[in-house]
């Protein structure tokens, strides 16, 4: 099998109903960013801390669920699906490292050491994407899982959150922002 196969080149692709659509379609955009954040926690993979490795690599997991989601407008209920126990996973995985981690008492800037700078990023493309799957949803006649949506805005949490745990954990002090 070739991975290339000219289907794309004038600007449609498919989608997993088989459906043509043009690539700037709210349904491209939304599972496209969505990809875009699952590289980006690849990136940071492995962090060196065996938990957050784990975590993350559910995470990819759950992601290549909501971009299976939003690439196919007509899914069954055998389909893979985001549901509230992916959500919940994330508000554990939160809690536990807020247990960890100093009291947050004030606005951080972005960054750190390199997890954490990667953590970061990965949190603000998931803001993006979830901005995208919003759209989509607000597009006449498009469903989306409110479930996958309630995913991507819990994600970002998380990745700032373990982003903020994984500095912590080398060493890296946050730094406020000035006024």
């Amino acid at each position: 099998m070739t991975v290339y196969t000219g289907r794309g080149d004038e600007g449609q692709t498919d989608l997993g109903n088989a459906e043509r659509v043009s690539k700037t379609s709210h349904r491209i955009e939304a599972y496209g960013t969505v990809d875009e954040a699952n590289a980006l926690v690849g990136r940071v993979r492995p962090t060196g801390y065996d938990d957050v490795d784990a975590q993350l690599k559910q995470v990819q997991n759950c992601l290549h669920v909501v971009q299976a989601e939003f690439a196919n407008p007509d899914t069954g209920e055998d389909d893979p699906q985001i549901d509230a126990s992916d959500v919940d996973d994330l508000e554990d995985w939160i809690d536990e490292a807020d247990e960890e981690l100093e009291p947050l008492t004030s606005f951080i800037l972005p960054g750190g050491g390199d997890a954490g700078a990667r953590l970061h990023q990965a949190r603000a493309v998931t803001r993006r994407a979830e901005r995208r799957a919003v759209a989509l949803g607000e597009q006449e006649r498009e469903s989306v899982n409110a479930e996958a949506i309630r995913y991507l805005n819990r994600l970002s949490d998380y990745l700032f959150t373990v982003a903020r745990l994984v500095n912590q954990r080398e060493g890296v002090p946050e730094e406020s922002p000035t006024y």
